[in-house]
């Protein structure tokens, strides 16, 4: 009889499980649908008759047919190209540099020609390209700078709408030190999904940032201060942009392409700077007149450098970016999430940003963040921003 009621009791038990599980399962199901509605219907604001680009890996199985359902019923004409885990290391390991220069001729078809795009990103492995030679690296970099230039271009003359979003995955789970159910949490909660009404929570942000940018507009001088920076630059005819759910979901900051040549002084990087799987730790940079002419990494010196050496342009500022999301507290090596976070700025290396005016032409965009709890932004020598806050 005792054996009987252990059996009982652990059928129970397991039985209770399964059932949290699935309700579990049912809940998150229920955040993905809404997410996408979000991405169809705010973010892209797909129209009847216009045609999406779904890019993604098979890891975000779930999202992106919801996406594609979503997208029907707006009348759009969606289609996916779904990447595979492990592609790109064949790539690198098997292309000659004329395929690494020519393999996304078709991508550049496509973005030229599509009304949206979205990406998806969802790797099985962050650190898949981590091997691979640096001058490889910059071979399909300045291919990829050919695939930037047409969406920077369309998306100027607002003939393309685009964004971009992160799904949960256990690579990156294991990036952000969570395990995968607290990631999801994370990421569901980053992208305000958990509110009644995620498109008021973000047309919410959007007006704290119009506000925030429009005591930018007219300025000039622009003076970062504190323990990790010393930096002055100019955004004189540079306005600041609102990112507010549209381009990136989730979002939460405003950025402008500062004058190419106006960035003098120092930066120290407080986060890791990442660019493809590939860690830098502690950069630390000095620019003259726009252009970066030292640079210095405690690890991971050979790939900065390579980096910076890409073309002209790399080693010159393309966006100044200001964290808004205080809701996004910690640092996930994702820069999607991480360039948000309330409290930092960034600096991204290369290419400028066209709403923005920027003109500096790269194959490459390195944002990198850094730690402004304990720093200060003047503009044209008055104080805008104190220990990771806007002042009033």
């Amino acid at each position: 009889m005792n054996k009987i009621k252990v059996f009982i009791f652990l059928g129970l038990l397991f039985g209770q499980m399964a059932l949290v599980g699935l309700g579990q399962e049912t809940a998150d199901q229920t955040l993905i649908d809404k997410w996408a509605r979000v991405l169809v219907r705010y973010s892209l604001d797909l129209q009847p008759g216009q045609s999406l680009l779904i890019r993604s890996e098979t890891e975000a199985k779930e999202l992106i047919l919801a996406v594609y359902r979503e997208a029907l019923l707006a009348g759009a004409y969606p289609y996916i190209r779904c990447d595979l885990p492990g592609r790109l290391e064949i790539l690198f390991r098997t292309a000659n540099s004329d395929q690494l220069a020519n393999l996304n001729a078709l991508e550049r078809l496509e973005m030229g020609y599509v009304s949206a795009a979205l990406r998806i990103d969802a790797p099985a492995n962050t650190k898949e390209l981590t091997g691979v030679d640096p001058k490889r690296s910059q071979i399909f970099q300045k291919s990829n700078g050919k695939i930037g230039e047409i969406v920077f271009k369309r998306v100027k003359g607002k003939e393309l709408k685009r964004c971009i979003t992160a799904y949960p995955t256990n690579a990156l789970a294991q990036e952000a030190e969570m395990g995968l159910w607290e990631y999801r949490d994370f990421v569901f909660k980053a992208c305000k999904l958990n509110e009644p009404d995620p498109v008021a929570a973000w047309k919410s942000e959007s007006i704290e940032q119009h506000e925030i940018t429009r005591r930018f507009q007219g300025k000039d001088k622009v003076s970062l201060k504190g323990s990790n920076i010393d930096l002055t630059l100019s955004i004189k005819g540079r306005p600041f942009v609102v990112c507010d759910g549209k381009v990136n979901f989730p979002d939460g900051e405003i950025f402008a392409s500062p004058l190419e040549n106006s960035a003098n002084g120092w930066v120290r990087f407080s986060y890791p700077a990442i660019f493809h799987g590939r860690q830098v730790d502690n950069v630390q940079l000095w620019f003259e007149n726009g252009k970066v002419v030292k640079e210095e990494a405690a690890q991971g010196q050979d790939i900065l450098r390579e980096m910076l050496n890409t073309d002209e342009g790399a080693r010159r500022l393309g966006e100044l970016g200001i964290g808004t999301n205080y809701g996004i507290k910690r640092f996930t090596k994702n820069m999607l999430f991480d360039e948000k976070i309330g409290g930092t700025i960034h600096l991204a290396l290369g290419h400028g940003l066209p709403e923005s005016g920027g003109i500096n032409v790269s194959a490459i965009h390195w944002d990198m963040l850094c730690d402004m709890s304990q720093g200060e932004i003047f503009v044209d020598g008055e104080l805008f921003y104190q220990n990771g806050r806007f002042v009033k």
